[in-house]
């Protein structure tokens, strides 16, 4: 327990595991291109199909919601000037996106030159304009996405803080997604550029996902003001009941995959139950704060960071090694998912845990001060 009388965030610590894995399976469950096997017969698309769909219990929205839940905290315990909170997650968040679309502009190239298409990609590094979706939305790599939308949702942060007050307004989350959803189906049935499209469907995102924020931040008001044991079983058992309620929603989605070997649009309750099945998940773990959490879920929590960064690069080294040993055409699309992520996941972790064991480099995945902290507290102690 802590000083407050609370359950120490084994619970939430254990969610932040659950994320990680949840994404690697995601991103270990297609086929090279990221598409469900399409060149596979449908039987053979079942399982990673299957397999997708389990991981999206906890896919990378679910890094917004605990992400968002300690910034409840943050400014909770100590309110900060604006200017400076967001500076400091500035520092926190962009630095390491810098560091990491650099890095993955470059190397798309390993995976590109094996599989023989190393001239698109570089054409489009060598094309400047490139670089702004690059920096500005994420574009070096399908998960960098992540870093400079939650800066821009931790802009949002003052709005947010309502729902720490007033729980109800977590249900805003239905709204910002309903109209996220129904605005960027019209931005998609516009004949707008390209270019300029990716920036306002983006901009959209930002606003609906926003919602998030005051779901964490109503969750945090919940947790923070205290729940009874016999009240977060309850909660527990509500929650995993919504949460099957969302996976039976996003089934039609599935369905498409497996007849068409593509992914659909998500529309309607596939929609509503692919986004609010992080939320429903971050409650069955906080209905579960009362329970005999193992401490080993925060010291492997404090990689999950660092494996959502890196775990792209394991898997497009998999790939390349099945690919150019040529193992991959004599493995079934099940073999390869389930091998891919039983490789991937225990290598991201260790990856991330040996980058935290270099001091110039554990910064990049959120575990140490950036090299000109360092330098400074050099200074500051005479070193």
């Amino acid at each position: 327990m802590s000083k407050a009388g609370k359950p120490r965030l084994l619970w939430f610590d254990a969610n932040r595991v659950f994320a990680a894995i949840g994404v690697v399976l995601i991103h270990s469950s297609t086929d090279f291109a990221g598409q469900p096997f399409a060149q596979a017969e449908p039987a053979e698309r079942l399982l990673p199909v299957f397999f997708r769909s389990l991981g999206e219990f906890s896919g990378s929205e679910m890094f917004f919601m605990f992400s968002l839940f300690l910034m409840a905290m943050r400014v909770d315990k100590k309110m900060p000037d604006y200017g400076i909170a967001i500076g400091q997650q500035a520092q926190r968040l962009l630095v390491p996106f810098v560091f990491w679309t650099v890095f993955y502009i470059f190397f798309r190239l390993v995976k590109a030159e094996a599989f023989g298409y190393a001239p698109y990609i570089w054409d489009q590094i060598t094309d400047a304009k490139n670089w702004a979706g690059y920096l500005i939305l994420g574009k070096s790599q399908y998960h960098m996405h992540f870093l400079p939308t939650l800066f821009a949702l931790f802009l949002f942060y003052p709005a947010m803080r309502v729902a720490m007050r007033y729980p109800l307004f977590g249900f805003v989350i239905l709204v910002t997604l309903g109209v996220m959803n129904n605005a960027q189906a019209f931005v998609w049935s516009l004949d707008l550029d390209p270019g300029l499209r990716d920036y306002v469907i983006r901009a959209l995102k930002i606003f609906g996902y926003v919602g998030y924020g005051f779901a964490a931040f109503a969750i945090y008001g919940l947790w923070k003001d205290g729940i009874p044991r016999g009240e977060s079983r309850l909660i527990r058992r509500a929650a995993f009941y919504l949460a099957g309620i969302a996976y039976i929603a996003t089934i039609p989605f599935y369905a498409i995959a497996y007849d068409t070997g593509a992914w659909g649009i998500r529309d309607g309750w596939d929609f509503y139950g692919h986004f609010l099945m992080p939320v429903c998940v971050f409650f069955i773990f906080l209905g579960g704060q009362f329970l005999q959490w193992s401490n080993r879920w925060s010291v492997l929590a404090q990689f999950s960071f660092g494996v959502y960064l890196v775990h792209p690069l394991v898997i497009d080294l998999f790939d390349v090694f099945l690919y150019s040993t040529g193992l991959s055409n004599m493995m079934a699309p099940w073999a390869i998912v389930v091998t891919r992520f039983g490789t991937a996941l225990p290598m991201s972790f260790a990856l991330a845990y040996g980058i935290s064991k270099v001091g110039l480099l554990a910064w990049t995945i959120g575990l140490g001060p950036t090299p000109w902290e360092r330098a400074k507290m050099g200074k500051a102690t005479g070193v």
